[in-house]
């Protein structure tokens, strides 16, 4: 499981010094470290997808470590008992193997895995220890789901649309002639997505497939993408789902519905009719209800996601989470029909609910999440067995994410320690929480503070602001490798959740809507000067750097302050005008980022963009963005790069290879963003 070189057996090394000295020594050629270093992204290993037994005795979950040598994430699945006996693997390899599903009695397992070159769908027989193939697919399956009588397998896949040709076609090319390619024509809104390049002329099929095996049925037709949660009805003739059919859908993206397709007559049925998204539909246990997410579009940057429970015909819709103000997600229902469990953020805490038909809420686990490595954003997931316990992925700033069980809040046990053989030797900076006033109009705004492992509050060190992206998101009390890591480099840091971030309330987060960016950058300097009030840091080394929408933000603040001795801009937006209409989504941004296209709102989208102050920046600021990131493209980068070359200002461009908007999505990337940055840092201390 873990890179070449790395221990595994902690009373061998701690009888033999002599051996852990050798080992990292091959690993590096340099002396051990107690400090979390870079090359230990490669240690790390994270508990994902847990999933329960339905009855609650065991659970199969997706264990992930890093390849020093392919540089990529890999996943095998393993089984461990409720308890947290028998914690063993079901898969393993250097191919990954992901998605494991129970069936409906338990005695079964369906996975994903490209063990044998592409991806397909395995069965498992546990009691039996056996398993088998059983697809034969040309695309890689997703959204796997059980049909209630054990027979079928709901999946979606990838499909080449059914357009007609194309409107011009080239003369025949003599015989033996080299000529060009022939030219690519491209007629969408949405022709190119960032981490998938260029669209290919598909779209998201769903097909079931016999648990004997045999030929998969494409059971959706059109050039439509179909599938987000896939719910069998309980009479297992049919597969519940959601699409975006609707004419005008490359400029109303969000307005999907919940629809249903007979398997039999392939007949698609639309449950859902309300201008915005109606999304993951899960049946009920009695087969009479569907629950499903969404909320009334009215175009704002930020809308809350509710929870929602219908019949299954489509009618007598009742929104069970419209007084709640948090986002619902994950949902599921529990086996007596009077509840659902789901997931929720709150001021940057990820929490597993059980929710009443009335609306009522009771918190059953927090800390759930740390599923995002680089930095600390909420991400996790959970099930329920039929038996009302749960598992799900634990997390808090001194470790990634792990599996826990439990029943209810005063009932949670943590069953794995994946990185205790990594972080039994290196020490952690410690993470305390802060609330402060926004100089703005004295909102509390919430953060917090990384300190180096070997802080001396009598000390004065330098501090690094961290501004998360999004803007809607949320950052929170989770593990992040890149702040440990600027920690371990000496660095102080403040990463905060600034108006706008989720997990705070709709008004919150609507605080910038078509206000981007504003007040948020008094929220964050406040909050520097709330650290600084603590004493232990140099106010003549103070650095700021974010990514994505904290790039927006970086750039505004060195446009607005020079306070910063240097600044470090990642994937930023740098002109709005220009990003709208060259992102991977121009028919989403321009309609609920701006009051309106940027011809018609010249001015506003100059206002807000950081290009309008870049005449005021003295800082050093470098920037870094992915080659191949459609998010915030490279354009933008090289936009504010000629601007500060321009403008005399000391700068560079880190271009990093093969990356996308994602830039943490490999290991060796995560590692060059953070050296870089503390480079560029370290450059004007």
């Amino acid at each position: 499981m873990k890179r070449p070189g790395k221990a595994r057996n902690w009373s061998f090394l701690i009888l033999s010094g002599l051996f852990l000295v050798v080992t990292f020594y091959a690993r590096g050629q340099e002396p051990f470290s107690t400090k979390f270093e870079p090359m230990d992204v490669f240690d790390i290993e994270m508990a994902t997808d847990p999933q329960i037994s339905p009855e609650g005795d065991r659970i199969a979950y997706v264990r992930s470590h890093m390849d020093i040598m392919t540089d990529r994430n890999i996943s095998n699945i393993w089984l461990i008992n409720y308890d947290g006996t028998q914690n063993r693997p079901l898969s393993t390899g250097d191919k990954s193997h992901y998605s494991p599903r129970w069936s409906p009695d338990g005695e079964k397992l369906a996975y994903i895995s490209g063990r044998e070159g592409s991806s397909q769908i395995y069965m498992s027989w546990l009691n039996e220890n056996s398993e088998v193939r059983l697809s034969n697919l040309t695309g890689s399956p997703g959204n796997l789901t059980w049909s209630p009588d054990g027979k079928w397998l709901a999946f979606s896949m990838s499909v080449p649309a059914e357009g007609g040709k194309s409107f011009a076609s080239m003369p025949k090319k003599p015989e033996g002639a080299k000529w060009s390619d022939p030219p690519k024509v491209i007629d969408k809104m949405q022709y190119r997505r960032d981490g998938g390049g260029y669209v290919r002329d598909a779209y998201s099929q769903i097909f079931v497939l016999s648990t004997d095996g045999g030929t998969a049925l494409q059971v959706t037709n059109g050039d439509f993408n179909h599938g987000g949660t896939l719910s069998w009805s309980s009479d297992s003739k049919g597969v519940f789902f959601s699409a975006n059919h609707h004419e005008d859908r490359d400029f109303q993206v969000r307005n999907s519905e919940i629809q249903y397709v007979d398997l039999e007559t392939r007949k698609v049925t639309v449950l859902t009719d309300r201008n915005g998204p109606d999304f993951s539909p899960v049946i009920s246990p009695d087969g009479e209800k569907i629950a499903y997410l969404g909320f009334d579009d009215d175009l704002q940057g930020y809308q809350i996601t509710n929870l929602y429970v219908m019949n299954t015909d489509g009618s007598q819709s009742v929104c069970i989470t419209c007084d709640f103000d948090r986002d619902v997600g994950d949902i599921q229902w529990a086996q007596d029909g009077d509840a659902l469990f789901c997931q929720y953020d709150d001021e940057g805490n990820t929490k597993i609910a059980r929710v009443s038909m009335s609306g009522e809420v009771m918190v059953l686990a927090e800390d759930v999440g740390g599923l995002t490595l680089g930095r600390p954003y909420s991400a996790g997931s959970f099930t329920v067995s039929q038996k009302g316990n749960f598992a799900f992925t634990h997390s808090t700033p001194d470790h990634p994410a792990d599996l826990a069980v439990g029943t209810a809040i005063d009932n949670i046990k943590r069953l794995t320690h994946l990185n205790d053989d990594l972080f039994h030797f290196k020490q952690l900076g410690e993470v305390e929480e802060i609330w402060y006033e926004s100089s703005h109009d004295q909102r509390k705004i919430q953060g917090w503070i990384c300190k180096p492992p070997d802080f001396d509050s009598d000390k004065k060190y330098p501090l690094i602001l961290e501004i998360h992206g999004g803007p809607f998101a949320n950052y929170g009390d989770r593990f992040t490798a890149e702040i440990q890591l600027f920690a371990a480099a000496g660095y102080v840091v403040l990463y905060t959740n600034p108006r706008g971030s989720t997990s705070y309330g709709e008004e919150f987060g609507n605080l910038i809507h078509h206000n981007y960016p504003s007040e948020d950058y008094d929220d964050l300097i406040s909050g520097v000067d709330a650290v600084i009030e603590k004493g232990y840091i140099d106010e003549d080394r103070l650095y700021v750097t974010g990514g994505s929408g904290g790039g927006v933000l970086t750039s505004w603040i060195v446009g607005k302050t020079n306070r910063f001795r240097a600044a470090v801009v990642a994937k930023p937006v740098i002109n709005w005008y220009s990003h709208v209409l060259y992102a991977d989504n121009p028919g989403f941004f321009a309609r609920y980022w701006f009051p309106g296209y940027p011809w018609e709102y010249p001015e506003h989208y100059h206002d807000r963009s950081p290009i309008s102050l870049v005449g005021n920046v003295t800082t050093p600021t470098m920037l870094l963005t992915g080659e191949d990131d459609f998010r915030t493209p490279m354009a933008e980068t090289e936009q504010y790069y000629a601007a500060l070359k321009l403008n005399k200002v000391e700068t560079a461009m880190v271009r990093i290879q093969g990356a996308g908007h994602g830039i943490a999505n490999r290991p060796s990337n995560l590692i060059a963003k953070v050296v870089y940055i503390l480079g560029w840092f370290d450059k004007y201390k």
